[in-house]
Order: C-alpha cells, then sequence, then structure tokens
C-alpha cells in the first residue's frame, strides 16, 4: 500500500509538472500565431484545461508537503498538547471542507457533462472533475495529518515543537509519504 501511495505521489508531480509545461508551451503558442494573425481557440481552452488540472493538483501537492501557508501566531505559545489540539481541529475542519468540495463537484460533473467548449468536442465536466479528483487525494493527505497528529498527542508522533503537516528538516519524505 505504502509503494502504492509513493507511486501516486510521484505520478501525481510528475503529471503536475508536464501539465504546467504544456500550459505555458499553449499560451506561447497561442500568443506567436496571434502575431501573425492565425488564431487558433482551441489553444485558449486547452491551456484553460490545464491550469485546473495543474493548478488542483499541484494544491494537493503543497499540502502534502506542507507548503500551505499557515498562522501560527496564535498557537506558538501555546503547550504542545493544546497545540495538537487546535491541529487537530483546524485538519477536521479542512477534511469537512475536503468532502463537501468532493460531494458538490461530483454533482456538478455530472451536470456539465453534456456542455461542451465551443472550439473543443470536450465535455465542461473533464475541468470540474479536476476539482473531485484534487478534493478525494487531499482527503487522503488531510487523513495522514489527523493521523499523525493523534500519534504525536499519543506519544508516537514527532518531537515536541515539530508541526504534523511539516516537512522535515532535510526536505526528504519516507517511503509513506510521510516526513522524516
Amino acid at each position: 500500500m505504502r509503494k502504492l501511495y509513493r507511486w501516486y505521489c510521484k505520478a501525481e508531480e510528475v503529471a503536475c509538472g508536464v501539465g504546467f509545461v504544456v500550459l505555458v508551451l499553449f499560451v506561447f503558442l497561442s500568443a506567436i500565431l496571434r502575431f501573425f494573425r492565425f488564431s487558433m481557440s482551441w489553444n485558449i481552452d486547452m491551456a484553460m484545461l490545464l491550469l485546473a488540472w495543474t493548478a488542483f493538483i499541484g494544491a494537493d501537492i503543497a499540502w502534502r508537503g506542507g507548503q500551505i501557508i499557515g498562522v501560527d501566531i496564535l498557537t506558538r505559545s501555546l503547550p504542545a498538547t493544546l497545540r495538537r489540539i487546535i491541529e487537530l481541529l483546524v485538519y477536521l475542519i479542512v477534511l469537512a471542507a475536503l468532502v463537501i468540495m468532493f460531494v458538490f463537484g461530483t454533482r456538478l460533473a455530472w451536470t456539465e457533462r453534456v456542455a461542451t467548449y465551443q472550439s473543443m468536442p470536450i465535455p465542461y465536466s473533464l475541468v470540474t472533475i479536476s476539482l473531485v479528483v484534487a478534493s478525494l487525494s487531499m482527503v487522503f493527505t488531510t487523513l495522514q495529518k489527523i493521523r499523525r497528529v493523534v500519534l504525536a498527542m499519543a506519544g508516537k508522533g514527532p518531537v515536541p515543537g515539530e508541526s504534523a503537516g511539516a516537512p522535515a528538516e532535510s526536505g526528504e519524505a519516507t517511503e509513506t509519504g510521510e516526513d522524516k
């Protein structure tokens, strides 16, 4: 299971990187072609599709790596146990929001399945599915973060002062996708 998750994380990073490069190429190509008064409207639509996918997948990669901005000025001076309880509550709120995004994103993708882009014969739901996929992936990431906080509260987690979601100092992750 760990090997599968590690493979999924790597595939997500590669897909996001490749998608971003292709997105930049589409926009650049469109700008060059416009200079020569040749318009390809599907280029921009495809770029918007790639933007949605790379943004949402990138959000999961950032969430997993602890790269999302957090404000800890209020909790810094609190005792470790109280800090972990607050962290757990925040993760539970994030989990609830992600489940809501997944449910309503799925509904929206279902209703948009018949509408297509004007320039391409692909459905709008392909963009909406990016939200569904990313929110589901972020649910798994959040569940891991919750697990780490609970283990830390039980005395089996990271050393005191280390955030359950923060990346390791070395910047490397173990084979489970968790920080060292």
